[in-house]
């Protein structure tokens, strides 16, 4: 019972994260813009996290860890995010979650070809099969994408691809809620400087500031400790599998609130994205002398 429960646990963050496209569109058409809209996400996440960890009495990690995360939000994240939320002004939601799923195959490139790492027929299939599945959903001539919108999703999956790989080195010694807050709450501030630079554009409307408050308690904080709570009781592995729900969560809520819809040609590819994915899955057996990477995904994408 304690098992199945942890399998409906990861699939409802699944659903939390992918529903991030659906209440970033609605916050737009509200009147935000991307730095506004992020800042008020990572500010309002940040200070829900930091109130569990006061209320759980959890410290932070050493001071050379905290600095580490705090480089990896107000760079490493911020940039992913500012180019997922910017792809989605010019690309249909659920075709962005679908690119930035590519990013477990770029992990497993960045492992190879940085770190030496062998991967073995299944990781180069699963490379093969993300890559040609990319190339598939990426199509400009239909479901409403300009090539700004494919160049930015696919840049997305490239930076997070990159904070997967650092933060399996950084954030693990710092556990997840910690390493979480400190990155949410240094993206925060690096985006209010944004904001305070550029002028703030909020949204207008109550169902706009909704949009901002779900996008940041559904989408983030509850995201983030679903996701933890449901891998401590099906593991890493298990975990990863239930998490392809995020980017299909993305898909079937663009085309019941936002009348988006997929060419036969970006199904096809996202499908073999998503296969990719579960096999990359499928093929990290836990290795008990290692955290494995799934442990310190940190906020998560988007």
């Amino acid at each position: 019972m304690n098992r199945t429960a942890g399998f409906f646990i990861v699939a409802l963050s699944g659903a939390c994260f992918g529903a991030l496209g659906l209440f970033g569109r609605l916050a737009y058409a509200a009147g935000a813009d991307a730095p506004s809209l992020l800042f008020l996400r990572f500010s309002l996440a940040g200070a829900v996290l930091a109130s569990v960890m006061v209320v759980r009495r959890q410290r932070l990690p050493e001071r050379k860890v905290v600095l580490a995360l705090i480089l990896l939000g107000a760079v490493g994240y911020v940039s992913e995010a500012g180019a997922y939320f910017i792809a989605l002004q010019h690309a249909p939601a659920g075709l962005v979650a679908l690119l930035l799923y590519s990013f477990p195959a770029l992990v497993a490139l960045l492992q190879r070809v940085v770190f030496g790492e062998r991967l073995g027929r299944v990781k180069w299939l699963a490379v093969a099969l993300a890559l040609g599945g990319t190339a598939l959903t990426a199509d400009v001539e239909q479901g409403g994408a300009k090539p700004l919108g494919i160049m930015l999703g696919l840049l997305s999956a490239l930076l997070y691809a990159c904070y997967v790989v650092i933060s399996a080195r950084v954030a693990g010694r710092a556990g997840p809620l910690a390493s979480s807050t400190v990155i949410l709450g240094s993206a925060g501030v690096t985006l209010g400087l944004v904001v305070l630079a550029r002028g703030p554009a909020f949204p207008t409307t109550p169902t706009g500031w909704a949009a901002v408050v779900a996008l940041a308690l559904v989408s983030t904080v509850a995201a983030v400790l679903l996701f933890f709570v449901g891998m401590a009781r099906i593991g890493p592995v298990n975990t990863s599998l239930v998490s392809t729900m995020e980017p299909l969560t993305a898909v079937l809520l663009g085309a019941l609130f936002l009348d988006e819809r997929l060419s036969a040609r970006q199904g096809v590819g996202g499908l073999l994205i998503l296969t990719a994915a579960v096999l990359l899955a499928r093929s990290d057996a836990p290795d008990p002398s290692l955290r494995p990477p799934e442990d310190t995904k940190a906020a998560g994408p988007g």
